[in-house]
């Protein structure tokens, strides 16, 4: 029994009242009312977000890509015959345009790599910076495809017959 009468002490007379219930929302109320997580088209990834991504990528394209080199490799050990069938595959449009491309996925991985090597030794890791290095390897990777192209046989032989 409480020592004070009817009331036990853990409880606070003295409380204001609870206000009467409100009516419930109904769904539609719900829904309209709650916050829309952002999406593609309203978030703008951050630079270093997507060059990441495409570094993943692109480590994925050249390692889908091994066979070809080492088709090409075997191909030039077979002999000459061997070696005319892969040039055939190799100057076919559709391969001219995958190398051309893989040219360019070369570096861009290339770059990027140095750039994460040098966030595991501790550098580079402030936002201007990060930012910095980020459109470094852009430029870079753009720098060293266009000068393959131009100071190499290779812009020939993308371009030429057959």
């Amino acid at each position: 029994m409480p020592l004070g009468g009817g009331v036990p002490f853990w409880q606070n007379t003295l409380a204001m009242q609870a206000p009467a219930p409100a009516k419930a929302p109904s769904a539609p109320e719900i829904l309209a009312n709650r916050p829309l997580s952002p999406h593609l088209q309203v978030y703008r990834l951050a630079l270093t977000t997507v060059l990441s991504g495409l570094h993943r990528i692109s480590g994925l394209l050249l390692t889908l890509s091994t066979p070809l080199l080492v088709a090409w490799l075997v191909a030039a050990a077979c002999g000459a015959d061997a070696y005319a069938s892969a040039t055939r595959f190799f100057g076919s449009w559709p391969l001219r345009i995958v190398l051309a491309g893989l040219i360019g996925v070369f570096w861009y991985h290339l770059f990027n790599g140095l750039r994460h090597l040098a966030w595991d030794t501790g550098h580079g890791f402030d936002l201007g910076k990060a930012r910095a290095s980020g459109v470094a390897v852009i430029l870079l990777a753009a720098a060293a495809f266009a000068a393959t192209l131009a100071l190499t046989p290779a812009w020939r032989w993308l371009l030429g017959p057959s």
